[in-house]
């Protein structure tokens, strides 16, 4: 995990707040769409990213991590919450904050195959935020390109090349210089090394610490690789369909989890510290339906550890070992 930033250089408001983040789905089941449900994709969900450190947000597919990107980049309105972005509710900022919010916050998705247009060279896609929201002139944006590729470890004649002529690492650093284009303060890393290459994804993760260090960024990183996120982030949350079971130090998550969902996932996972005993845990089952979620805790008819209790009363998130975990058995 790499070092926090030290602490009299954050700002004394979190870079970004989530608070209670709900977002409801309503979805039409039937041929003819004759009834409806509501999925309940992300719960009052919470959490603060400061700036210059990584969340590491992880949880099997479907436990609503990308639902909270989306929410985050805007993509998705919530149902109830907020979001405070520097301080700031992002949803009352008006057109031209939220304008100005999305130049501050920007995305690396999962592919890097389709996230690249393949008809445009490589400097129109790096420069194409430069055009839609900067002042700068052509050759500004050219300039600026230039610096973009030479960060992220490109020559300069990337520019006049298409898509198609570079391996997918290359590609995902052609991603990341066009997110860091309007210099953003936060990147929501979804997946960004899980379609790559074992060999290639040390490099991509090495170049997004540096990136880090040099240029102050925070990232929301969300993965399936355990090992990555034990590696990157500086607090890690955990999601268990829609909602937060476990939230805190990156270090103590990874080597020393507490909730039974987080030590079954990190047992399964390649270990973050060799040296440590090995955990054997085995979860029956698989995630259960977002439309039909269990009651009292979600987890609880997988949970090896489940009592009477857990079956009819939902745990709220206490504090427990030094981070924040929802479990009757603490």
């Amino acid at each position: 995990m790499p070092p926090p930033p030290d602490a009299a250089a954050r700002h004394v408001t979190p870079l970004l707040e989530a608070h209670a983040l709900t977002k409801h789905f309503i979805v039409r089941r039937g041929a003819l769409g004759w009834s409806t449900a509501l999925v309940r994709a992300v719960e009052a969900v919470s959490f603060t990213i400061e700036a210059g450190t990584t969340l590491g947000l992880v949880g099997e597919s479907g436990c609503g991590k990308t639902t909270t990107s989306k929410l985050i980049l805007g993509l998705e309105r919530p149902t109830a919450g907020t979001i405070r972005f520097e301080g700031s509710d992002v949803h009352a900022l008006g057109r031209a904050g939220e304008r100005e919010y999305r130049r501050f916050v920007q995305a690396v998705f999962q592919d890097p195959y389709a996230s690249l247009d393949p008809r445009m060279r490589v400097a129109t896609i790096v420069a194409e935020p430069l055009v839609i929201n900067s002042d700068l002139d052509a050759t500004g944006r050219r300039r600026r390109v230039a610096e973009l590729l030479d960060v992220v470890g490109l020559p300069a004649r990337a520019g006049t090349l298409y898509p198609h002529e570079f391996s997918g690492g290359q590609r995902q650093r052609i991603a990341i210089a066009r997110a860091l284009a309007l210099s953003p303060k936060l990147i929501v890393l979804d997946e960004p090394v899980s379609a790559l290459d074992v060999s290639i994804r040390a490099q991509v993760l090495n170049l997004l610490t540096e990136l880090q260090k040099r240029l102050g960024v925070s990232y929301l990183f969300i993965a399936h690789d355990l090992a990555a996120v034990g590696h990157m982030s500086h607090t890690i949350a955990v999601m268990y369909l829609g909602r937060i079971v476990e939230l805190g130090d990156a270090d103590a998550v990874a080597l020393r989890p507490q909730h039974p969902y987080t030590r079954a996932l990190f047992a399964a996972a390649m270990p973050v510290d060799l040296d440590a005993p090995r955990e054997e845990i085995t979860l029956a089952g698989e995630v259960p339906s977002p439309l039909a979620p269990p009651a009292g805790c979600a987890f609880h008819p997988r949970c090896p550890f489940a009592m009477d209790r857990c079956a009819v009363e939902a745990p709220a998130l206490r504090t427990e070992a030094g981070r924040l975990v929802a479990c009757h058995l603490y």
